[in-house]
């Protein structure tokens, strides 16, 4: 009985306790991880195994992979032309449109990298699309379609254009610093076809990287699988789970890999997919532009089949870049800390062995170290677009990879990450996670200054 008194007596005091230091700090405490060590795994700089590219600058993110035969060289080129190639420009019947939202992929994918939302709200958006959905977020919508296209091959006719504005987000680390986080704010405007119902939900989704895509697609299905727990059996608060999606040209549900939901099962589909929607050109995979009727059976697609394997080649053949400085002091301490926050339970620090791909020697059986399970995560609701998307859920969201996000300033000249780009810097995107990343989020808070920095000078590196 005593002991029962005694165990009551601490609980009662520490509830007085926390209620006394709610009231008086509002701020948890702070977080000591004391001594931690990471391991310096062989190899773990090339982070695309043989194709990774040392190259730090510029064109960091454009490159063809290390281990390809130059013989593969003019292939790879033939390629990228098509990728950079402005269909505004082609001469005869095949140009974009009329409806789209770029005119070439390297509009959105600039130098292959990352693209970012307007500077201010009166411009118009280039490389942050809108997708649309119905009422409730069922199907396309039934004036707009599945995307917003803000440009018209004429210079006149788009549907419409959107403000991004922002509301700042003030928030304090347990050791005292502020810092603040950015809101976004969507209004449409000049809408051409009528005012958005009440209801219709929409998905603002900044362009990603363009590179490692390949060594994605060869991953096999079953180890990205295995890192699955939807019902949480280990009870670690993690629940990834994987997307199912729609092979258009087989007709099969099939593992979702790319898109910011995993909303694309292959990589032919992904880039036949961006065609269509962003630049209104069709292919043999999306016979049909937004808004047109069926074709005939004699229809020729506009990106001929021999210009569309060109152009997935190349992006299935452009290279990761190496890590800078993952051997320094500091940043196998960020590392360290980075583990044991709870960030590698998503963004795994742990690699992939990709299976052999018939006709591509570069990206078989290569040890990769994407920083991903590629999983769907519930991702709280400050981050959510309320979207359904396959499987996933307005809050879920595909674990983006880690790798080359220390150079996208180098690259790209700026630092906003997350879908839609809200996030001016690393350290901001870490702030916003929310759901399931919610408990590491909070620990991140909690780090002394020192155990902060040390962890974005890890995430640099990669």
């Amino acid at each position: 009985m005593k002991g029962r008194l005694f165990l009551l007596g601490i609980s009662v005091g520490a509830i007085v306790l926390l209620a006394v230091w709610a009231n008086t700090n509002r701020r948890p405490p702070p977080l000591e991880l004391g001594e931690l060590a990471a391991r310096l795994e062989p190899g773990e700089e090339l982070s695309g195994g043989a194709t990774t590219v040392p190259d730090p600058g510029r064109n960091a993110f454009g490159r063809s992979p290390m281990n390809m035969a130059r013989a593969r060289w003019p292939e790879f080129h033939a390629g990228k032309r098509i990728f950079d190639r402005d269909w505004t420009d082609v001469d005869g019947p095949v140009h974009v449109g009329p409806l789209f939202i770029a005119p070439s992929c390297m509009t959105c994918h600039v130098k292959d990298g990352r693209g970012q939302p307007p500077a201010s709200p009166k411009e118009t958006p280039v490389s942050l699309a809108f997708q649309l959905s119905g009422p409730e977020g069922h199907g396309v919508h039934p004036r707009y379609g599945a995307q917003l296209d803000v440009r018209h091959l004429d210079g006149k006719g788009e549907e419409g254009t959107v403000e991004v504005r922002y509301d700042e987000v003030p928030g304090r680390f347990s050791s005292g610093e502020s810092y603040s986080l950015l809101r976004p704010r969507y209004t449409f405007a000049a809408l051409s076809k009528g005012p958005l119902e009440d209801g219709v939900r929409f998905s603002p989704r900044v362009a990603p990287v363009n590179f490692g895509l390949g060594l994605l697609e060869a991953i096999p299905e079953a180890a990205i699988l295995a890192q699955e727990d939807p019902e949480d059996r280990n009870q670690d608060g993690i629940s990834g789970r994987a997307n199912r999606v729609l092979s258009v040209e087989d007709g099969q549900t099939r593992l979702g890999r790319f898109g910011w939901k995993a909303n694309q099962p292959t990589l032919r589909q992904q880039v036949a997919q961006a065609l269509s929607a962003d630049m209104g050109l069709t292919t043999s995979v999306f016979p049909r532009g937004q808004g047109q009727e069926a074709p005939g059976d004699d229809a020729v697609p506009e990106v001929t089949p021999e210009d569309l394997d060109k152009l997935v080649f190349y992006t299935r053949l452009v290279a990761a870049p190496k890590r800078r400085d993952w051997d320094a002091p500091t940043t196998l301490r960020g590392k360290a800390v980075f583990e044991a926050i709870g960030c590698a339970s998503c963004h795994l620090a742990t690699p992939f062995e990709t299976e052999e791909v018939p006709g591509f020697p570069e990206v078989s059986g290569q040890k990769i170290y994407p920083y991903s399970d590629l999983l769907l995560h519930d991702m709280g609701e400050g981050l959510a677009d309320g979207r359904p998307d396959g499987l996933a859920s307005g809050t879920e969201w595909r674990t983006p990879p880690l790798w080359g996000i220390g150079l996208v300033k180098a690259v790209n000249g700026h630092t906003r990450f997350l879908h839609d780009g809200r996030a001016r810097n690393v350290e901001e995107a870490v702030l916003w996670h929310g759901g399931e990343a919610a408990p590491a989020q909070e620990r991140y808070t909690r780090l002394p200054l020192a155990d902060r920095q040390a962890l974005l000078t890890f995430l640099e590196s990669l």
